[in-house]
């Protein structure tokens, strides 16, 4: 992967379908391995991220969608949330698709996330708490630290970051919540 290059490009419209279904199975793909196909995690629909969720990060303004591509092919994608005047950023959405895994995808799409935004002072994301590779490549790769926990027990003296209220039933029941300080 050292010589691979990463480029994150804009989501186009007629690739909207694709990214949403890719998104899904990512993520998916990671609560099978971990629970089985019999999995209290995936939803009605049988997901672990539902599609309006993916649809509600997509379409908000304030959003910016890209499709993770490598040599010409998609492999994954990205949706950041930026705020232009605190500069407190969130990472809604990364993922990569399972057969491109441990290749080094992601920390490269990371890399190009922080290039993207050098303005960042502060960078938020959340991932379900089963999701081990997540949380190594948060932690171990990217530099994040974890912030909160949120399952039924979690009390925030300050309540919940906006756009990232704690709701059980959306979602998986148990999340980390990561940061990392930029400046």
């Amino acid at each position: 992967m050292k010589n691979t290059k990463i480029t994150l490009v804009s989501l186009m419209a007629d690739d909207r379908e694709q990214f949403i279904l890719d998104n899904q199975w990512a993520f998916k793909h990671g609560a099978m391995i971990e629970f089985g196909e019999r999995d209290d995690h995936i939803d009605d629909d049988g997901e672990i991220i539902s599609r309006d969720t993916i649809e509600r990060c997509i379409d908000n303004p304030k959003n910016e969608t890209y499709r993770i591509v490598v040599d010409g092919k998609n492999v994954g994608g990205v949706i950041l949330k930026i705020n232009r005047e605190t500069h407190h950023n969130e990472l809604e959405i990364l993922f990569t698709l399972p057969d491109e895994h441990s290749k080094g995808i992601g920390y490269g799409a990371w890399q190009a996330v922080e290039a993207l935004h050098p303005e960042t002072v502060v960078w938020e994301t959340c991932t379900p708490y089963f999701e081990k590779r997540n949380i190594h490549f948060y932690v171990n790769k990217c530099g994040f630290q974890i912030d909160q926990f949120w399952c039924e027990y979690f009390q925030s003296e300050h309540g919940v970051p906006a756009g990232e209220e704690y709701d059980p039933d959306e979602g998986p029941d148990e999340m980390f919540r990561f940061v990392k300080v930029m400046k």
